[in-house]
């Protein structure tokens, strides 16, 4: 009698691979897919009801003012509540939000004010949902293969930039950005119905502690304590103000008068996708000992986009600038997580994370808002060779902060709660970028 052959075993799946990854990815994939395009068609849809470059940076600065204002409130009610359900509730806000948005300027009834009341509305979601979102995928991973979860985490939501960014900018060339916006509707409620199935079984249950205030208390605690993270984050808080300015302002403007409209400019967007992809691929292997002074000196070439814009070059120098920032920012990103994955205990990760958010995004309304008076003011191309000077004096001050060039990564699991703020060099060497 033959025996029959025996099961083939099936590949093992890494923990870090595991279920909540890989919806957390996704998800992040979908959303990416949308928003990518929905960037270029809210600036398009406010020109094509008449507005000027002022008009866009106000309806910018209309999400991201909502943002600021509830990003610790959205950080503390996320270490509080199950987070799946705090990102299931804002993808339900920004599904409805879009999809006004999307109604109206496909009925060719869309005003000013209705344009940035849901955008208002969408950055209200985004508030309560990014503290949230964070908290869970770096819970969701463990040990000294995070780097690589959150390589592929990001290499997935930015591969999503690329047909993204691409599709939206052809889409609103050729059917207008009303479809652009309802497509971006969509995506929010595959995401939701995506994050919604997150398995939270294995998730510290959280005490409520005492209170709202309390809550926020201990978190700046966290975030303070830590001259690594308060110092780059403040960087950011600039950095991110005069990048936004000009990708949501300077960039539409530059694309209608030099580029020739709409689809050069979302080449471009995805020349970026693309090389936060190649980025990614890049940290899933490569592992630097110090994580952030790596990731710090990536940051350098963040500005060479504005400057580009100010010269203004042709299509493709842009792209390929584009490019090169995208690769040389993801080694920055997942420096930046792993960073926070290791240092900053599992239960106030969200609440550290708001405080992130909140001044990396915090002088973002304003830098949009005056965009357009500082265009008419000290011209186009003085504003954006501003933009680029301040991303390099402020990443250079960064750099001479002692725990950004010396914090070092471990193979450990994260620190408990009270556990050392950050790693010396005395810390263990690791064996094997972000």
């Amino acid at each position: 009698m033959t025996t029959p052959p025996a099961p083939r075993p099936r590949p093992h799946r890494p923990a870090w691979a595991g279920r909540n990854h890989t919806l957390l990815t996704t998800a992040a994939v979908v959303t990416g897919l949308g928003n990518a395009g929905a960037l270029i068609a809210a600036a398009f849809a406010v020109l094509e009801a008449g507005g000027d470059g002022g008009d866009v940076g106000l309806v910018a600065a209309a999400r991201t003012l909502p943002l600021v204002v509830f990003l610790l409130i959205g950080g503390a009610v996320a270490d509080r509540l199950p987070r799946h359900r705090v990102m299931v509730a804002a993808n339900s806000l920004n599904c409805l939000s879009q999809a006004v948005f999307a109604v109206l300027v496909l009925s060719g009834e869309a005003r000013l004010w209705q344009m940035a009341v849901l955008s208002a509305l969408g950055g209200t979601g985004q508030a309560f949902f990014s503290p949230a979102a964070e908290g869970m995928l770096l819970s969701s991973v463990n040990g000294e293969q995070a780097a690589r979860a959150f390589a592929l985490f990001r290499m997935g939501m930015n591969g999503a930039q690329i047909g993204g960014a691409a599709l939206g900018g052809a889409l609103v060339a050729v059917v207008g950005p009303g479809w652009v916006l309802a497509a971006d509707a969509a995506a929010f409620a595959v995401a939701g119905a995506l994050r919604s199935l997150l398995d939270v079984s294995a998730v510290a249950r959280r005490e409520p502690g005492g209170g709202m205030l309390r809550d926020l208390r201990e978190g700046w605690r966290e975030f303070v304590g830590r001259p690594w993270l308060w110092s780059i984050v403040v960087q950011f808080s600039v950095v991110n103000a005069v990048v936004g300015a000009a990708e949501a302002v300077f960039g539409p403007l530059v694309a209608e008068d030099h580029l020739g409209g709409a689809r050069p400019w979302g080449l471009a967007l995805a020349a970026f996708g693309a090389g936060t992809v190649l980025g990614g691929l890049l940290m899933v292997r490569w592992r630097p000992r110090r994580m952030l002074l790596a990731g710090s000196l990536c940051v350098l070439p963040l500005a060479l986009p504005s400057a580009a814009l100010a010269a203004p070059v042709p299509v493709v120098p842009l792209v390929a600038v584009m490019f090169l920032v995208g690769v040389s920012i993801e080694v920055f990103g997942v420096s930046w997580m792993t960073a926070l994955h290791q240092e900053i205990p599992e239960d106030k990760l969200s609440r550290v994370s708001a405080y992130d958010w909140f001044g990396s995004v915090a002088m973002v309304p304003l830098a949009t808002a005056l965009a357009g008076p500082a265009e008419e003011v000290f011209g186009r191309a003085a504003s954006l060779w501003g933009c680029s000077a301040l991303i390099l004096a402020l990443t250079l001050a960064v750099l001479t902060v002692p725990d950004v060039r010396r914090l070092r990564r471990r193979e450990t699991e994260p620190v408990a709660e009270g556990g050392p703020a950050a790693a010396t060099d005395t810390a263990p060497e690791p064996v094997s970028p972000r």
